[in-house]
C-alpha cells in the first residue's frame, strides 16, 4: 500500500463542482476545512467536476495549508476552454445532467500526450499548487463513451498513458492510474506491460449495493500486481447516506427497497448504513483508501464516526444470510462461513 496516502479515508471532491446543487463557496470551503480539522490529508478532485469549479475551490481551501502535509490527485482526459456552453447540454453519457450548476466553461475530452500535459498545466493553476501525487486518466468507459470507449481508451494508452509513466519515471509524479465507474477498463491496463499502473481509483463498484464483479475480477489480480485500490463513492451516489441518488440519478424503487432491507438490519443491530457501507469497502485487502465525497462540513464528522464505529459481527452475518453481500466478500469481522 502508498505509505503516503497517509490513512484509510480519504475526501473525494466532486460535490464541490455544484453536482446536483448549487453550494455556496463558504460552505465548500468550510467543508474542506472540516476534512482538515477531522485528520484528513488525501483530497481528490478532478477538472470534470463542475468545469474546473472543485479544483478551484480545493486549491483556494489548501492554499493555507503546507503543501507538504496532504497527498493530492486529480485527473486527465478532458480540457477546459475558456469559451462557454449551456452545462446542461454536455454529453455527460450515464452522468447527463450532473454538474448542470457548475461553471460554464466548455469541457473537451482529449486523451493525447499534448492535452494530457496542458490538463496538469491547468490543473496546477487551478489547485494553487506546483505539483501533483496521483494523476487518474478519467472516465475511460462505457458509461461515458458507449460502443466507442475502446476508440478512447487507445488514445489514451498511446497518448496519457505514456506521459504519465515518463512524468512518474521522472518523479514529477508519485503514481498513476484510471479514474473510472467500471471495471473492465482498470482490469485491461492491469495487463498492460508498457503502463504498468500502481494506483487506480474505482467510484462506485465496490459497495454494498455493487461488488460482485469487482470482487472476483478486479481486487485479486489488483492485489496480486500490487495495484493499490481507490473505493470512489461508498455510498452508491448517495443512497447508502441517506441520499435519494444512486448511479447519479434518482434511485429505482428496487434499489430503494434493497437499502430499506439493509437499514431494518442496521437498525436492529444499533448501527448506521454509512458505518457499513464505508467499512465494506475497505475491509478488501487490495482497497488502500475510501475517498466519500462531502459538500457539507456535517458530513465529513458523520464519515469519521462512520470508519470508526464498532460494527457487532451478527449484523454482517445476517447481512450473508439475507444475501445482501457476497459470500465470498472480505468482511470486517471475526467469524467466517
Amino acid at each position: 500500500m502508498k505509505s503516503y496516502l497517509q490513512g484509510k479515508l480519504g475526501f473525494g471532491t466532486a460535490p464541490l463542482g455544484n453536482m446536483f446543487r448549487n453550494i455556496p463557496e463558504e460552505e465548500a470551503i468550510a467543508t474542506v476545512d472540516a476534512a482538515w480539522e477531522q485528520g484528513i490529508r488525501y483530497f481528490d478532485t478532478a477538472p470534470f467536476y463542475g468545469a474546473g469549479l472543485a479544483e478551484l475551490r480545493l486549491g483556494e481551501a489548501l492554499s493555507k495549508r503546507r503543501r507538504d502535509d496532504y497527498v493530492l490527485s486529480t485527473k486527465v482526459g478532458r480540457v477546459i476552454l475558456d469559451e462557454l456552453e449551456d452545462p446542461a447540454s454536455r454529453d455527460l453519457g450515464e452522468k447527463g445532467g450532473l454538474f448542470e450548476f457548475g461553471r460554464k466553461n466548455k469541457l473537451v475530452n482529449d486523451y493525447s500526450a499534448d492535452a494530457t500535459l496542458r490538463s496538469i498545466e491547468q490543473s496546477l493553476e487551478r489547485l494553487k499548487t506546483d505539483r501533483l501525487d496521483i494523476v487518474y486518466v478519467h472516465d475511460i468507459a462505457q458509461d461515458f463513451y458507449g460502443d466507442e470507449w475502446l476508440s478512447q481508451y487507445e488514445i489514451a494508452r498511446t497518448g496519457a498513458f505514456r506521459v504519465l509513466t515518463r512524468l512518474r519515471e521522472e518523479g514529477v509524479i508519485k503514481s498513476w492510474g484510471l479514474g473510472v465507474n467500471r471495471v473492465e477498463p482498470i482490469e485491461i491496463t492491469m495487463e498492460l506491460e508498457e503502463a504498468n499502473p500502481d494506483i487506480s481509483l474505482l467510484a462506485g463498484r465496490y459497495t454494498l449495493l455493487d461488488h460482485e464483479y469487482a470482487l472476483q475480477r478486479l481486487m485479486p489480480t489488483a492485489a496480486k500486481k500490487g495495484v493499490d485500490i481507490i473505493v470512489g463513492g461508498p455510498y452508491s451516489s448517495g443512497i447508502l447516506a441517506g441520499g435519494t441518488h444512486f448511479e447519479y440519478q434518482k434511485a429505482s424503487p428496487e434499489i430503494i427497497s434493497k437499502v430499506e432491507r439493509m437499514k431494518s438490519i442496521a437498525d436492529r443491530h444499533q448501527i448506521s448504513i454509512k458505518s457499513a457501507a464505508l467499512q465494506f469497502s475497505l475491509a478488501n485487502p487490495a482497497v488502500a483508501a475510501v475517498i466519500p465525497g462531502a459538500s457539507r462540513p456535517e458530513r465529513i464528522v458523520e464519515d469519521k464516526l462512520a470508519l470508526h464505529a464498532v460494527i457487532p459481527d451478527e449484523f454482517w452475518q445476517e447481512m450473508r444470510e439475507q444475501e445482501l453481500v457476497s459470500p465470498d466478500a472480505p468482511l470486517p469481522i471475526s467469524f467466517k462461513k
